[in-house]
């Protein structure tokens, strides 16, 4: 059976919360850019339960994006904009956060399964 290196786990997750923090900040951003001599903020590292917190505020928040998404289609469907570019900056932030939470569900489901299959 595989055997799973704990630091790359380790690793793996930080990378992954790192990536949604920068992603959220992006989000949080008016014009959506990282101007120059700003960086993003780090990942916090936490126990278990601040895992699962922020876990659950990212769902929450890429179901958010996504309703936002659908608004905005909505509205131009409807011709009440005709700003395109919000629409398609709406559409592709939804579709970044869904990607993202993907991925970490993969990551997730594949250290549960190297862990299940340890030998004890």
């Amino acid at each position: 059976m595989s055997s799973v290196n704990m630091n790359s786990l380790m690793a793996a997750r930080n990378a992954i919360l790192n990536r949604n923090n920068a992603l959220q900040d992006i989000a949080n951003k008016p014009s959506g850019l990282t101007g120059p001599g700003q960086t993003l903020a780090p990942a916090k590292t936490e126990g278990p339960a601040g895992f699962a917190a922020q876990l659950t505020d990212a769902i929450q928040e890429v179901n958010q994006l996504q309703a936002t998404a659908k608004e905005a289609t909505t509205a131009y469907q409807m011709g009440e904009t005709n700003d395109v570019a919000a629409v398609m900056l709406s559409k592709h932030k939804a579709s970044l956060g869904f990607e993202s939470t993907l991925q970490v569900r993969n990551k997730l489901l594949s250290a549960y399964k190297d862990i299940m299959n340890m030998q004890v």
